[in-house]
């Protein structure tokens, strides 16, 4: 059976289950109401008039839930792209929130308990031991906060319960050296107070074999624990403390190039294809600070109190307060090749501290909502070296990887070994090449002035950006809703916000000069055609061709960058402030044509704070480059329908509109990625779901969401925006029966979605072209075809004891597909794509106990 037959199959079976289950509607049983509080307070997720997906715990664990990326299949309008859990990507409705850099904001909000955990670096958590997850979609700054552009994901994990002992045990194992254990335990001390214990140990081995020997890429190692306690003396008063806790140590990220074979960088045998799944052969050099290894060393804590006071029949005061870092390494290769042409870090750190005062009122009759205050306080660094070897990195921007100038006879595909890249006599041979063609002839190198010059190219080369971020954020909201008849509700909320920001930028060279950046400036020089150009670069080459040109001083020969320049002082940070305000709201209309049908329609603004976006010195030593960025708004147009059935079906769909102004995209420059305002843009689309009780143990589901998002104007105009499929799917079931003196589960699932970009610029050749690249890209192959994952789950529990016993294959067709591509590589046409996971199955058993 070919894959693309093994999904329409899977996809007409599960269809042909709710067929069926409609036909059977009157021996369906009654389906559960989850209670959601996406509007600060506890409601029917049917009386909610936003479009809002939430999931409880026996639901999370029905679908193999486990982490943000598996949430997304099942969640229409939302995608997640899990490469890292360094680098996650959260997607709502085009939108992509994914920036590791500490002074951007994030689009799409994450919450853990009411509490903001939106940057990239610290958002990626496990999920377990939860009590739902609510995804919120469209602008919800007055919900959710200053940052919810888009849309919104709130955590709510499971708090201590004075009320009883309880809890749980997971262990599962499977191919690819799965293990995982889980456990939870719930212990009252009194009455009014109680403690929760929970963790989680997940461990995966690669799945993307390291060719080179070693540990496979794309690992799973992580732990995660929590400790939560409940303090309830009244019923005016309520508190809970939670400690989180979670530790990741996977292996290196599968950056695979596309162009180049995977080979032995020393006999320069090809170990491999060129395919993202296949072997990849990555390395960081022995001398990469200090003999770092490929791979992510994160480590994540957070503190947080939440308290709840009844001050009278009619007003709640609430609090929040939080206490948040992580710090995060991550080692990659993102040249994609054996040769250690180009070797990256990330090592940042985040801090933030945050208060939330909120008064909820409701007397009963036709007025109801909340006012509140908080201050956020966040500092973050970030230290991004990069190494090269000059000597590959020339031979990669003269197109000679493969050696085809000393006549190897090798494919172009096949990258020379490192015998010969690195021969000064061949070298010297591109040198003078590359010297010829940047100043267009005007500027020949002699062969004692070419080979000294390949003589003092750098084998371990390293630049360093160092980027820093202070923010102080004072909010002041207020969201209100009143009946205005029995059936017709308005709510109307307004958030005002003032940042206070400082953003701080530094580079620098480490161990001396880039011989092959001076180079290329001399080039530049005697380009230029004048006469004084021309004597400036004689005398850079006469000083760069020196033996001791790692000796002279900066006032002598500058201090050439070669992907980007040094500050003053040689990495000097320089810091620049930055204050602005702006409101956000919502105006939401709901009617009810009856106690289980919603229409409603919906109004509001979300917002994107200004950036100080930051690019490097022009020059050596000099300045760097603060550009404002303007605040990125969008208005938002919905009007959507809740619907249930008898209790046994429940419907939902939305259509929405978005007009956006000042687009704020991500623009590569070199190794840096830089925000720059896009312009206009507009997005508009469809998102429905569907849960059918259709017989006795049988629930279906399904999701779609259409999404047309495009830039209006400018250099992308007509582009789709990257990690934005227009199409989403997804399709299952929860089937259970009576088996052998206990109850079997079967739990299939299917999501399918259509093409996508990974770049904004879609990777049309127009856009890949010197000098936004070192080397030109004149194929559009950073894209990801449609494709659809099946997934199946098979548990059964016995009536006599409390044991799930489970089996679970996941990618049952085992189909390929990328989740990355383009990357930091792509600058120096080396665009590199990571491979997404194959198909992996497993065996669990769980004990509860109460």
């Amino acid at each position: 059976m070919t894959n693309r037959a093994a999904r329409l199959l899977a996809a007409a079976s599960v269809l042909a289950m709710a067929a069926a289950g409609v036909a059977h509607a009157q021996d369906s049983t009654v389906l559960e109401e989850i209670v959601v509080t996406a509007q600060k307070r506890e409601q029917q997720s049917l009386d909610v008039p936003l479009s809002l997906t939430a999931y409880g715990d026996e639901r999370l664990n029905e679908l193999g839930v486990q982490d943000f990326a598996d949430l997304s299949d099942f969640t229409p309008g939302f995608l997640v792209q899990d490469q890292s859990p360094n680098n996650p990507g959260f997607v709502m409705r085009g939108i992509t929130s994914d920036s590791t850099d500490p002074f951007s904001e994030a689009r799409v909000s994450v919450f853990q308990d009411g509490v903001s955990i939106s940057k990239a670096q610290g958002s990626y958590v496990e999920l377990f031991d939860l009590e739902r997850v609510e995804v919120a979609k469209g602008p919800q700054s007055t919900l959710f906060g200053r940052g919810a552009l888009i849309g919104g994901v709130n955590i709510i994990q499971k708090k201590a319960n004075p009320a009883a002992v309880d809890g749980y045990v997971t262990v599962e194992g499977g191919d690819y050296g799965y293990r995982m254990g889980e456990a939870a335990l719930n212990l009252p001390i009194t009455d009014a107070a109680a403690i929760r214990f929970s963790g989680r140990v997940r461990q995966r081995d690669g799945y993307v074999e390291n060719a080179l020997g070693g540990e496979d890429f794309q690992s799973v190692d992580t732990i995660a624990g929590r400790i939560a306690f409940n303090l309830n003396p009244t019923d005016a008063f309520n508190f809970d403390f939670i400690v989180n806790y979670q530790e990741d140590h996977p292996a290196g990220t599968a950056f695979k190039s596309g162009g180049y074979s995977p080979t032995d960088p020393a006999t320069a045998q090809v170990l491999a294809s060129r395919d993202p799944w296949d072997p990849a052969a990555l390395v960081a050099p022995a001398s990469f600070q200090n003999g770092m290894d490929l791979g992510v060393d994160r480590k994540v804590w957070s503190v947080t109190g939440l308290a709840a006071f009844e001050l009278s029949d009619t007003l709640t005061l609430n609090s929040i307060t939080a206490a948040r870092r992580f710090d995060s390494e991550e080692v990659y290769d993102p040249d994609g090749l054996g040769l250690p042409i180009l070797t990256g870090l990330n090592d940042a750190i985040g801090e933030q501290f945050s208060q939330e005062f909120r008064l909820n009122f409701d007397n009963g009759g036709r007025m109801r909502g909340f006012v509140g205050a908080g201050v956020f306080h966040e500092d973050g660094r970030a230290r991004l070296p990069i190494q090269f070897d000059e000597r590959l990195a020339l031979a990669t921007v003269t197109g000679q990887l493969n050696g085809a100038a000393a006549r190897t006879g090798l494919p172009a595909t096949t990258p020379a070994p490192m015998a010969l890249l690195t021969n000064p006599a061949f070298t010297s041979q591109l040198l003078t090449g590359l010297v010829a063609a940047q100043s267009g002839n005007r500027l020949i190198l002699t062969p004692t002035q070419a080979l000294a010059l390949a003589n003092n190219l750098r084998a371990d080369h390293v630049e360093e950006v160092t980027n820093l971020s202070e923010l102080t954020s004072y909010d002041v909201f207020g969201d209100v809703t009143f009946d205005v008849t029995d059936r017709f509700e308005l709510s109307a909320g307004l958030r005002y916000t003032r940042d206070e920001k400082t953003t701080g930028f530094g580079s620098r060279v480490v161990g001396g000069r880039s011989v092959l950046g001076g180079v290329l400036g001399a080039a530049g020089l005697a380009g230029s055609g004048t006469a004084q150009g021309m004597a400036q670069a004689q005398a850079l080459i006469g000083g760069l061709s020196l033996p001791i040109v790692q000796q002279l001083p900066s006032t002598a020969l500058p201090l050439f960058g070669l992907t980007f320049q040094p500050t003053a002082g040689n990495g000097g940070v320089v810091e620049q402030d930055l204050e602005y305000d702006g409101f956000t709201w919502r105006v939401v209309g709901r009617y009810a044509l009856s106690d289980d049908a919603n229409l409603y329609a919906s109004y509001a603004r979300g917002r994107r704070p200004e950036v100080l976006a930051v690019a490097g010195p022009a020059a050596p030593e000099g300045a760097p480059r603060f550009a404002e960025v303007e605040a990125e708004t969008v208005d938002s147009y919905e009007i959507g329908a809740k619907t249930a059935i008898g209790g046994r079906v429940r419907l939902d769909g939305a259509v929405y509109y978005y007009d956006y102004d000042n687009f704020q995209t991500i623009e590569q420059q070199g190794t840096l990625f830089v925000t720059t305002n896009a312009g206009k843009a507009k997005a508009y689309g469809f998102e429905g779901q569907a849960e059918i009780s259709a017989a006795p143990g049988l629930t279906l589901h399904g999701t779609y969401a259409y999404s047309h998002a495009r830039f209006d104007g400018g250099a992308y105009d007509g582009n789709s925006f990257r990690l934005s499929p227009d199409h989403q799917v997804s399709l299952s079931a929860n089937w259970e029966f009576g088996l052998a003196g206990g109850v079997f589960a079967f739990n299939p699932s299917y999501s399918w979605q259509s093409e996508t970009f990974f770049d904004d610029s879609n990777d049309l050749p127009g856009f890949q072209q010197p000098p936004r690249v070192f080397v030109a890209d004149n194929i559009q192959d950073e894209v990801q075809e449609g494709y659809g994952l099946l997934n199946l789950r098979a548990s059964w529990t016995p009536d006599a004891y409390p044991l799930t016993l489970e089996a679970f294959v996941t990618n049952v067709t085992d189909e390929t597909y990328i989740i990355d591509a383009g990357n930091t590589g792509d600058s120096l046409g080396l665009p590199t794509f990571i491979a997404g996971a194959p198909r992996m199955w497993g065996l669990g058993v769980t004990y509860r106990f109460q």
